[in-house]
């Protein structure tokens, strides 16, 4: 378990989460079991990142915003490997997201209060859009979905494509900026 007294970073079955030295933690963050953390990645305050029944993988950049869920499913009859949710690189995840045994690729972005459940995927550049639920679809490259349950929109446009990156970068500074006012540096 962490020194950390405003976070909880602990094993769980033998297996502890693995932080790179340069993402950001804040505090009131629940980092439990089998969960990777890449480089430069920011998990903001309050979310729960739980790995016990699977794996959980946050590639490099990615922020998981304030209050998110993460978790996994476990392995079943049907399906012995279960669902590990595996986020890819330079992924935006807004607020309030509830995560749960789905692949999101490089570059998806998740809008804020959306759900994204067992077996769903969504291709690189593709969009959820803020209170969308994916249960079990794939969304396509650069597609934005909408609704409960989410259905195909339309086509993000080269202009949506870079404004969701310029949030990736800008989300990379906040949280060093975030981690400098916290004296979380050094």
């Amino acid at each position: 378990m962490t020194d950390r007294n405003d976070i909880t970073i602990a094993a769980f079955n033998g297996k502890a989460p693995r932080i790179h030295s340069s993402a950001f933690i804040a505090p009131g963050c629940r980092i439990i079991g089998d969960v990777e953390i890449g480089a430069d990645a920011s998990i903001w305050y309050n979310c729960v990142i739980r790995a016990d029944i699977n794996r959980v993988v946050i590639g490099a950049r990615t922020n998981i915003q304030d209050g998110t869920v993460v978790h996994c499913d476990s392995p079943k009859p049907h399906r012995p490997e279960g669902y590990a949710t595996i986020i890819g690189e330079d992924v935006l995840i807004g607020h309030m997201v509830m995560l749960h045994g789905c692949t999101l690729e490089d570059r998806a972005f998740i809008g804020l209060g959306a759900i994204v459940m067992d077996g769903s995927y969504v291709e690189s550049d593709g969009m959820l859009a803020a209170g969308s639920q994916l249960t079990g679809k794939r969304i396509g490259a650069r597609q934005l979905w909408m609704g409960r349950p989410a259905k195909y929109l339309r086509d993000l446009t080269d202009e949506a494509v870079v404004a969701n990156q310029a949030g990736v970068k800008g989300y990379v500074l906040n949280g060093r900026l975030h981690a400098e006012a916290l004296g979380l540096n050094g």
